[in-house]
């Protein structure tokens, strides 16, 4: 981390909402247009267990192979079996379910679980994932008064990976909102694309509660983005929204089709919220409308994608 990294100041004036609004504004304006679908990849479509909250990891897994999911994201959260390697070596088998990544326990509200030591989540998350073989490891950055652990979180991050083969996708996260200012509560930056990361999960809610541009975002990184989480926000909140995707601001569906084009090597993982849903609708239901756009906005309805083997 450089020295003006660690000399970012405490706030900022709130600017979020504005960018992203002005950010979309200008694409439409200069008339960017929707992909054409041209698939190099049959890109798999994952669910993550933040979907199926306050449903539990069975549960995920269930819904995931009753819709036509391709594996599963588990976060490591409080729950006995989302730490519990058997269990999950367990589920993953009955459902016929493969587990695409694992996120560590780095949310605000798990900053005691495995313990104060910010590392030891990373590195238990790390084995876990080594003992599954599951490739990916996704993890938040730190806030700012995790002390040397966020001073050290790039270099300590590009360590672990050579050492253990695992990648660790860094999620993009954004600014907390304090009236007419933003705390920055994250080092280097709530945003990972302009760090020497060599993996990086852009989630799209996220993108929208920061005001930030996906598709400038997936553009920059290029082939360090490892992860996406799929879901949408309307741009015009504090929240973290979390919507099924086409139903707020983001450009879901473009980010999707540039992303098949170009024959990205990595997973969607679908991750919304659904303890709010329309009348009449289950929870399987959104689920399974959420894949369906993934599926199709990704090309797999396309008889020139490529055979499944390329999953």
């Amino acid at each position: 981390m450089n020295e003006d990294s660690r000399r970012r100041p405490l706030t900022r004036p709130n600017c979020a909402l504005r960018r992203g609004r002005t950010s979309l504004a200008r694409r439409l304006r200069d008339g960017d247009p929707r992909s054409d679908q041209h698939p190099q990849r049959r890109i798999p479509v994952g669910l993550s267990t933040s979907s199926v909250f306050p449903a539990g990891v069975e549960e995920c897994f269930r819904i995931a192979q009753q819709t036509g999911y391709d594996g599963v994201e588990v976060m490591v959260s409080v729950t006995k079996d989302s730490r519990d390697v058997a269990a999950l070596r367990r589920f993953s088998e009955e459902y016929e379910q493969p587990i695409l990544s694992l996120h560590a326990p780095t949310l605000f509200f798990l900053q005691h679980l495995w313990g104060l030591d910010p590392w030891a989540k990373i590195e238990r998350t790390v084995q876990m994932a080594q003992q599954l073989e599951v490739p990916t490891v996704v993890a938040h950055p730190p806030f700012r008064w995790q002390g040397r652990y966020a001073r050290e979180f790039v270099e300590g991050i590009a360590r672990i990976e050579a050492a253990t083969g695992i990648a660790i996708a860094v999620e993009n996260m954004y600014p907390w909102r304090l009236g007419v200012r933003e705390g920055l509560v994250y080092l280097p930056d709530h945003d990972p694309t302009d760090e020497d990361y060599a993996h990086v999960t852009v989630d799209l809610s996220h993108a929208a509660t920061a005001g930030d541009d996906p598709l400038e975002m997936i553009d920059r990184l290029g082939d360090r983005l490892t992860h996406l989480h799929l879901a949408d926000g309307s741009g015009r909140t504090t929240k973290d929204e979390h919507l099924p995707p086409g139903e707020g601001s983001q450009p879901c569906a473009e980010v999707l089709r540039r992303l098949a084009n170009r024959g990205w090597s990595g997973s969607v993982l679908v991750e919304v919220n659904t303890r709010t849903r329309p009348a009449g609708l289950t929870r399987e239901d959104v689920l399974e409308q959420c894949l369906l756009f993934a599926r199709h906005h990704l090309g797999h309805h396309l008889e020139q994608t490529p055979a499944a083997d390329e999953r």
